[in-house]
């Protein structure tokens, strides 16, 4: 089944269950879903879906870091809880370390030596670990190891 698929099959069950909450942040996803495969005139892919789960999650994470500098724990605990449902969606997050590995194996891989090449490394990079890591630690670890 792909994320597609179990999305719709998730919103179903929610109406069911009559969990409002969790269809809204459903129906909101496959909204956006909807949106670029209308605007590419074709479904997506797994990997196509992953970019907007993805860019949902960093949406809403930018949005609880302002909510809680705002002092707004109400909005801030209902975006936590959108974060929580959407999570549910991606792949199992790399730990820290296991990006450290990936970082040094593709500068490596690379052969970069200075921040002037990091550019060619963060395009390595990234489809390794597409989804499965919040792009500014990665980008914040690349720049640590080409010091």
């Amino acid at each position: 089944m792909n994320l597609s698929e179990r999305l719709n099959d998730d919103m179903k069950q929610a109406m069911k269950d009559r969990e409002k909450f969790k269809l809204s942040v459903i129906r909101m996803i496959r909204s956006s879903i909807k949106n670029q495969e209308i605007d590419l005139k074709r479904p997506l892919d797994d990997n196509e879906v992953l970019d907007i789960l993805s860019r949902e999650i960093k949406q809403r994470k930018d949005s609880l870091q302002e909510f809680e500098k705002a002092g707004r724990d109400d909005l801030a605990k209902d975006i936590a809880a959108e974060i929580e449902i959407i999570s549910v969606y991606l792949p199992v997050q790399l730990t820290e370390e296991e990006i450290k590995e990936i970082v040094q194996q593709t500068i490596q891989e690379t052969g970069a030596s200075s921040k002037a090449e990091m550019g060619k490394v963060m395009t390595a990079l990234m489809p390794k670990v597409k989804g499965r890591a919040d792009g500014k630690l990665v980008n914040t670890l690349v720049q640590q190891f080409l010091q």
